[in-house]
């Protein structure tokens, strides 16, 4: 647990020493807010829900900016070569980096928060059921996320080719929900388990369903074994 907690807090605190971070958090804030502001000044109406709806659209480009270096650039400066040479286990630096890259994505959205507590300023009803769900919605799209570009970081020394090879896999399961009608029915339904938009639209709508969780929490651990695995290999 050290040894994760030490990888973790390192690899968070390095973000901020480029411009990188900022660039992405401004850029996730910007984004979201005016879609927020677009349905709140334009058309006086506001729902918390159609601000997360389209996040999930958002995740598809901010977090492989943000875990597309995570491992890569290890990969290609040689240190991780020094990382596997100390009394440090492949499984503790894939969860030391995870944790750090959703640090950073939940930076995000803790100052997201500003959207529907500026709804409940102005007098507007929010819904206190769909305004947790669909925030734990989000926690959990983007734990599994996170899981997925790290896997992609490990792949290669090269951090643009981490961001598409996690893209193209995200997108895979984005996109999943919107292609059923082109599959069979008879295995239609195993493709829409596999969606994130199916079991993150229901926790918009204010439902908890444990299958729903369950497929956030399993997605992000095959992944992230799916990454010490690959570091495991790269130390033979």
């Amino acid at each position: 647990m050290h040894y994760i907690k030490t990888i973790a807090q390192k690899e968070f605190s390095s973000f901020f020493k480029s411009p990188a971070a900022y660039m992405v958090l401004v850029g996730f804030l910007v984004i979201t807010g005016w879609f927020f502001a677009h349905d709140l000044f334009l058309n006086n109406y506001s729902d918390i829900r159609d601000v997360l709806s389209f996040v999930p659209t958002i995740y598809l480009i901010f977090i492989p900016a943000i875990t597309m270096g995570l491992v890569s650039k290890e990969n290609y400066s040689g240190t991780i070569e020094l990382l596997s040479t100390l009394p440090v286990k492949s499984y503790q630096i894939v969860t030391g980096k995870f944790f750090a890259g959703l640090g950073l994505i939940m930076v995000g959205i803790l100052f997201s928060l500003i959207h529907p507590f500026t709804i409940m300023m102005i007098g507007t009803n929010v819904d206190v059921g769909t305004f947790f769900t669909g925030y734990l919605g989000l926690i959990l799209l983007a734990s599994a996320y996170t899981a997925i570009g790290l896997f992609a970081s490990c792949l290669t020394k090269n951090p643009i080719i981490a961001f598409i090879v996690s893209f193209v896999i995200m997108f895979f399961f984005f996109i999943l929900q919107y292609a059923l009608f082109f599959i069979p029915s008879s295995i239609a339904g195993i493709f829409q388990y596999l969606s994130v938009n199916y079991h993150y639209s229901n926790l918009i709508r204010g439902v908890i369903d444990t299958r729903n969780i369950i497929y956030f929490v399993s997605l992000t651990f095959v992944f992230l074994f799916l990454a010490g695995t690959i570091l495991d290999l790269k130390k033979r």
